[in-house]
């Protein structure tokens, strides 16, 4: 199975590669670093949904695409559970 992974922007301006763990309108949970050394964080849509935000060992990570943009993502990857019945 292979893992998705996004980019996201560091408070310092730095593009940082993670694996996405779940992945929901609402929220995304992603993975920093691997083995006994990862850390979870949760990226939350900002309030006007434009980009997702989330905190980790105080510092701020950035997820660049809208509520709508990862809507549309899910549906795309799973078109089925979008019908109505």
């Amino acid at each position: 199975m292979q893992n998705e992974k996004i980019k996201v922007r560091t408070e310092s301006g730095q593009l940082m590669e993670v694996v996405v763990l779940s992945k929901r309108a609402s929220g995304i949970t992603v993975v920093l670093g691997e083995g006994v050394h990862n850390v979870k964080c949760e990226l939350s849509p900002t309030s006007k949904g434009l980009s997702y935000a989330g905190s980790i060992m105080g510092r701020e990570l950035i997820y660049e695409r809208s509520r709508d943009q990862v809507q549309a993502d899910l549906d795309l990857a799973s078109p089925a559970s979008r019908k109505p019945r």
